[in-house]
């Protein structure tokens, strides 16, 4: 069985540095405007790709530019030169739905891979992908088993792409799932007049509404009133089944969450990948593996369609039901590598010893450790509030723009 590619989300320069240190075998990430996610989180610019691809490259790190929206007459020469500048970044492939933006990347000889919104759900289409593109990911309603049997068929028909490899399968593997599944939702565009489509969607529906009946007025009572928000998919309890179905990549969703999200998940499935391809994954590995997914962003868990489920489960409340989050603490002043010590500003939350902290930073990533000890205002203590400056040991270097976090239960942590 062939080891599946772990791909992660970046979203900014930390959330890349987290997905690098924790394992991941490829990145995707979006450039200004044109991808699904223009609105939900920064994005870079043109003049990161070459940071991108030399922080990546590195590390033997797959890099993946989406450029998977709706194209417009206007946009074309935003497209050639997005393309153009990540041909000439060494960038590894561009993730398309639109015909213009696969023929603009065909054309300078750059590899591309066939978003999900496209809906490729059999052999025969395909067949007519392969035309065009190395990897393509499959709609997200397709089970295991369908999945399984368009892989067989890429095998047995030696469905090649341009490049001459056989052709990959790409499937999401873990977070958010939208209404729509794989295909288009105009709700965004009816209600605000921001295309979800074009990555500017408003998520309205991931709030709670109540169903009127517009003959007699009488409100319908629900059992969810989340109605339209489902949980986030997860797949590392059935990791094994995904990998028998032949995919070869699995895709984690989340360029618009935090770093420290995307630092805990990739660092799981980094773990559940390589404990497939040694043969000790088990039941008590994923114990612990839920255990800490749960502590990031997230609005409950369910599997998907991949085991044949016909019907979404949906959110029982508004946002996380992470069992932890972050509380700022303060910033980054100083390190000085001989005695590998940080220094940093408290500003708003006061940290103790034996507290869990977590340091974020374009560079830095997402780096999360205990105090075992700390320096305040120079002298040994234990407690250090708004005001104090703070040393202490750390294994790793942080800069004057990292920012210091405490992490604390939330409701939703068990007792």
């Amino acid at each position: 069985m062939q080891k599946i590619e772990l791909m992660a989300p970046a979203g900014n320069f930390e959330s890349l540095q987290a997905a690098i240190d924790n394992g991941a075998d490829s990145v995707y990430f979006g450039v200004e405007q044109l991808n699904m996610r223009a609105r939900a989180t920064i994005n870079f610019t043109l003049d990161d790709l070459e940071e991108i691809s030399s922080r990546c490259s590195k590390k033997g790190i797959r890099t993946y530019l989406t450029l998977n929206t709706i194209i417009y007459d206007h946009d074309l020469s935003i497209v050639k030169t997005l393309i153009t500048k990540a041909k000439e970044a060494d960038i590894t492939a561009v993730i398309a739905m639109d015909q213009a933006v696969i023929s603009v990347a065909r054309t300078i000889g750059m590899e591309v891979h066939i978003s999900t919104q496209i809906n490729v759900t059999n052999i025969e289409t395909v067949k007519f992908y392969a035309l065009f593109a190395d990897t393509i990911v499959l709609s997200r309603e397709l089970s295991l088993r369908q999945v399984k049997k368009i892989t067989e068929q890429i095998e047995k028909e030696q469905i090649k792409g341009p490049s001459g490899r056989l052709v990959e399968i790409e499937i999401f593997g873990h977070g958010a799932l939208c209404m729509a599944v794989s295909g288009k939702c105009y709700m965004s565009l009816h209600s605000h007049n921001s295309s979800a489509n074009r990555g500017a969607c408003k998520q309205n529906c991931r709030k709670k509404y109540t169903v009127i009946d517009q003959e007699t007025g009488f409100e319908m009572e629900l059992d969810n009133e989340y109605i339209m928000s489902p949980k986030d998919l997860c797949t590392i309890d059935f990791l094994d089944q995904v990998a028998d179905a032949g995919i070869k990549v699995l895709k984690i969703e989340g360029r618009g969450r935090a770093p420290e999200y995307v630092a805990s998940v990739i660092k799981c499935y980094r773990d559940a990948i390589d404990s497939l391809a040694k043969g000790t994954y088990d039941k008590e590995k994923v114990i612990g593996w839920m255990q800490e997914l749960e502590k990031v962003y997230n609005r409950g868990f369910w599997n998907g369609y991949y085991l044949g489920q016909k019907l979404g489960e949906w959110s029982t409340g508004s946002g996380s039901h992470a069992t932890q989050k972050k509380v700022y603490v303060g910033k980054g002043m100083h390190y000085f590598p001989k005695a590998n010590i940080g220094e940093f500003k408290v500003e708003a939350y006061d940290i103790s010893v034996g507290d869990t902290i977590l340091i974020t930073g374009p560079t830095t990533g997402a780096q999360e450790m205990k105090i075992d000890e700390m320096f305040i205002n120079d002298q040994n203590g234990t407690t250090a509030t708004k005001g104090d400056s703070v040393t202490m040991p750390l294994a790793f270097r942080i800069r004057p723009s990292d920012k210091l976090y405490k992490i604390v239960a939330t409701e939703f942590a068990q007792a």
